[in-house]
């Protein structure tokens, strides 16, 4: 799996506190920009996160690349609404070589499953293959490619979708492959915006478990 931060909002901090400090101000956007000192910013966004205002996260955006990931993961991640998705097209694109599928370690830690698992992938690949040189359209080929089939996602979201999508994808009991991403995501977005993402993560974070079931191991404590 490779995850990758492409493009955010300029001074996304900046734009966050300034669009705050409008809704209380009589001053012009310019005068309220110039008066925004790096201590200011800071308790601003910390008095909004803290107080629930999360509205003016919204302002800012980050753009991800993520490659190496299953069509499993595609389907949990669309799940999310407040959100733009481009995605490496099975529809489109031939895999004439095959594909090299991803798996689950817990998969792969099993000798006679992993075996297994290995002999129907690559009979997946075959079949395939051979659909295409029976001239069969990829579009149609693609209906025998399992959830293991490896894809590439260009996506976007707010902070305040992302900070949400981390109290939901960050939690240890979140599907294995998606908990990988959102923790490589929420270690790139801290370098960019270290004040909005300072508390992001699983509920427990910041207040008790909100899950059914608790796994019984704080995330603050087990880390990235």
């Amino acid at each position: 799996m490779r995850v990758k931060l492409l493009k955010f909002t300029n001074d996304p901090e900046k734009t966050c506190a300034a669009a705050a400090r409008l809704c209380y101000s009589g001053a012009g956007i310019d005068e309220i920009e110039k008066k925004l000192t790096k201590e200011k910013i800071k308790g601003l966004l910390n008095q909004i996160i803290s107080s629930g205002h999360h509205s003016v996260l919204e302002h800012v955006s980050f753009s991800f690349f993520a490659d190496g990931v299953s069509r499993a993961l595609l389907a949990q991640l669309t799940r999310h609404r407040i959100a733009s998705f481009s995605v490496q097209s099975q529809r489109y694109v031939k895999y004439d070589d095959g594909l090299t599928f991803i798996v689950p370690a817990s998969i792969k830690n099993n000798k006679k499953a992993f075996d297994k698992y290995k002999e129907f992938l690559n009979a997946c690949n075959d079949l395939y293959k051979y659909f295409l040189n029976e001239e069969i359209p990829a579009e149609d080929a693609r209906y025998i490619l399992p959830n293991a089939a490896p894809t590439k996602i260009f996506f976007t979201m707010n902070a305040r979708e992302l900070r949400h999508f981390f109290s939901i994808r960050c939690c240890n009991r979140a599907q294995w492959e998606i908990k990988e991403m959102a923790c490589a995501m929420l270690n790139l977005v801290k370098k960019k915006a270290p004040i909005i993402f300072f508390d992001a993560g699983p509920e427990c974070l910041r207040t008790k478990c909100q899950e059914s079931k608790s796994c019984g191991k704080p995330w603050k404590k087990r880390g990235l």
